[in-house]
């Protein structure tokens, strides 16, 4: 019987390259953000803040990054999973650090779609789409765009 397993994860170089790309383009467009990215289990990999990004959004960002992580699709697509689901909202909206709104993603493990994933990049601090601009950024810059 085999008792482990091999997990794949993501390196502490590539979460720092992606976290430095999120950077670069918020930069690039004149806004302040904080850029987590967690591995598949949820740990911190990698985190950079702007000087003059929102205190709160810290959390904001890691948390968008676990939640990625934890279920393998964007942050911004769970209100659509829940859909008219009132229990389900319920339910989701008592669970601590869950985000429903865009600023994260998942990280596969291979380019491209309907791979394993691998870890999770998460962004605040801008708008949902500006946060997840930054995030693909991330992703691109680790060739997983």
């Amino acid at each position: 019987m085999q008792v482990a397993v091999a997990t794949p994860g993501i390196t502490a170089e590539a979460a720092a390259a992606a976290c430095a790309a999120a950077v670069a383009r918020a930069v690039s467009k004149g806004w302040r953000i904080n850029v987590a990215v967690v591995d598949r289990g949820g740990n911190l990999m990698a985190f950079l803040r702007q000087p003059g990004a929102y205190i709160h959004s810290i959390d904001i960002a890691i948390d968008k990054a676990y939640t990625a992580a934890s279920f393998g699709f964007p942050t911004r697509a769970w209100m659509g999973a829940i859909g008219h689901d009132d229990g389900m909202k319920l339910g989701f909206s008592s669970q601590p650090r869950l985000i429903v709104f865009g600023g994260g993603l998942p990280i596969p493990g291979t380019a491209g779609e309907g791979g394993e994933w691998i870890a999770g990049i998460g962004v605040s601090g801008a708008s949902e789409s500006e946060d997840e601009e930054c995030a693909r950024a991330g992703l691109a810059a680790i060739g997983l765009a």
